[in-house]
């Protein structure tokens, strides 16, 4: 499947089979992906525990389950809880270094990159680390891991959904025995989809030209419509919601599921 295809493909799928458990071996594929996307300084902080429902401990499925009070906690085979660990930073000369020994930083000889990176960049740096650990790029960067395994967890079929994690956070890290010092990013319940990969339509989204400027604030960027035609072509723009038969699919899925209305979250 085509990339453009897949990112409009790729939505929110709230209501997974709750009968059919997930392979380990495609929560590794979401995690490869994931391990190989780029972060600042190369220092890695995103990591994860996948929750599996059929092997998890009760004391983790307790805390996990009482997170927020949410069904899709609850009927998710598996949930990823994403964290990020402010500890990689303390590893960032080691992996500055390694980036100037494979080519990926600075110029000139391996032995010159080696030397810019110890005179120039480990230099700035030192004394920065209380402030790079705070929230900010890592954040960012493990955003782009997060998406990566997302689309690749699409690509094998499967359905997933990025939920907050709210007051009980703190208590789930604690329960799956996270270094001190964690940050909770959000929770990702993973599955295989009950209802259909559209998921009701393309979901409203704010106006482009209010989102996107050119050169300075105020100044939308030019949305050209030969693009959006193509785009539309390629698949990255599906039927925009409310499909018709939408009331019809969620009210078969609540009964299937035995929801009660209105089950929102």
């Amino acid at each position: 499947m085509e990339l453009r295809e897949a990112i409009g493909r790729r939505r929110s799928i709230r209501f997974l089979k709750p009968y059919k458990p997930v392979e380990p071996e495609k929560i590794q594929v979401m995690f490869e992906a994931a391990r190989i996307a780029s972060h600042w300084g190369n220092v890695q902080t995103l990591r994860a525990v996948a929750i599996f429902r059929d092997s998890a401990t009760r004391k983790v499925l307790d805390q996990l389950e009482g997170i927020i009070l949410g069904w899709q906690i609850k009927l998710a085979p598996c949930v990823i809880v994403w964290y990020l660990d402010p500890s990689a930073v303390d590893g960032q000369g080691d992996s500055l270094m390694k980036l100037a020994e494979v080519g990926a930083l600075g110029v000139g000889s391996k032995e010159t990159r080696q030397e810019g990176v110890e005179k120039q960049l480990l230099p700035i740096f030192s004394g920065l680390g209380d402030l790079l650990k705070q929230p900010g790029m890592s954040e960012v960067d493990c955003g782009q891991g997060i998406a990566q395994a997302t689309l690749a967890a699409f690509e094998m079929g499967l359905g997933t959904c990025c939920l907050g994690a709210g007051p009980g956070g703190p208590k789930l890290m604690q329960a799956m025995g996270t270094p001190e010092g964690a940050r909770l990013l959000l929770l990702q319940t993973v599955g295989y989809p009950l209802e259909h990969w559209e998921a009701g339509g393309q979901r409203p989204r704010l106006p482009f030209e209010d989102l996107f400027h050119m050169n300075e604030f105020g100044t939308s960027f030019p949305r050209s419509d030969d693009v959006i035609e193509d785009l539309k072509e390629d698949g990255m723009f599906t039927r925009p919601a409310p499909l018709p038969e939408r009331e019809e699919e969620l009210e078969l899925m609540r009964h299937a599921l035995g929801l009660k209305a209105p089950a929102v979250l």
